[in-house]
């Protein structure tokens, strides 16, 4: 059985319908109406996402960095229209989880403390935001919003005080704040909108995502370490040029850590006692399955 048949087999068996309609959509000719449907199941009343979305958070109260993982999958099947855009944004307007202080939505919110959740995912007072997933929810808004509206003149005061941050930041470590304004760069182009330096950005976020990656191929299996496959896919990719050889390994990595069930190993834990991470840890595998494939598909490489 090849990498692909292998990892159906394996998404067939243990994935959520959300996950399942995903890998119809990329890879058997599912519609995009089937992934938007199981996703709705997710959504809240007051526009935003819970009920772990977010594999390690078990929250079934809306948050950001749920809401957040909810316009990555719009994004990945193209929604660019309907009443589930509609209710996010109505969620980001309400000024639910948005910490005044710091002009950001919160990374984790106080209800998470009443569900089974990662160490990191646990809420505490303080500390600085660092636009997770803030960056990324101001660039929702600046695509999506009314460009008359209050909160698009929010996402875009926003979007403006992210980029500072960025550019006096460059470089650091942390992948997913990197993944965020990378969200923000993609959105701003999409809508046609340049409320900064966008040639700049580009830059920047290609200098930082370079720093990000890690060139130790050795840890790639072992340890929580960014690969090419957390910041793109394809090699059309403005990130492409300059990790080429590292990004064309990927590929064989990626058939090489494929586990004899067809899924891929998780290298983290949760760093409590909550038995639901054994749960929640299949549910990423049947995630990785879908990206590492959809990588080989993008980059001619699937049945190799």
């Amino acid at each position: 059985m090849n990498t692909f048949e292998s990892v159906r087999s394996f998404v067939y068996r243990n994935a959520r319908p959300l996950d399942l309609a995903r890998w119809q959509y990329h890879f058997e000719n599912g519609s995009q109406a089937a992934v938007i449907n199981a996703l709705k199941y997710y959504q809240n009343a007051d526009g935003g996402f819970g009920h772990a979305i977010e594999p390690d958070c078990w929250n079934v109260n809306s948050s950001p960095i749920a809401t957040w993982m909810a316009t990555c999958i719009l994004r990945e099947v193209g929604v660019a229209e309907g009443d589930i855009i509609d209710g996010i944004l109505r969620y980001l307007e309400s000024g639910a989880d948005f910490d005044e202080a710091q002009n950001q939505w919160l990374n984790s919110v106080p209800s998470n403390n009443d569900y089974p959740h990662a160490v990191w995912w646990g809420y505490s007072e303080g500390g600085e935001l660092m636009y997770n997933p803030t960056a990324s929810l101001a660039g929702f808004i600046i695509r999506f919003a009314d460009k008359s509206s209050a909160l698009y003149k929010k996402g875009s005061e926003i979007a403006c005080e992210a980029y500072k941050f960025f550019e006096k930041s460059v470089p650091f470590g942390e992948q997913h704040i990197t993944a965020c304004f990378i969200e923000l760069y993609d959105y701003c182009r999409e809508a046609g909108v340049e409320l900064f330096d966008m040639e700049r950005f580009k830059e920047l976020l290609i200098t930082q995502v370079h720093n990000n990656i890690c060139q130790d191929t050795a840890k790639w299996a072992v340890e929580y370490v960014a690969r090419p496959i957390e910041f793109f896919n394809t090699r059309d990719s403005i990130f492409y040029p300059d990790n080429r050889d590292i990004a064309e390994y990927q590929c064989e990595f990626i058939v090489s850590s494929q586990l004899p069930d067809g899924s891929y190993p998780v290298t983290w834990s949760w760093w409590n006692d909550y038995k639901e991470f054994e749960i929640s840890a299949n549910w990423w595998r049947v995630s990785f399955a879908i990206n590492n494939i959809l990588y080989l598909k993008n980059f001619g490489k699937l049945l190799s």
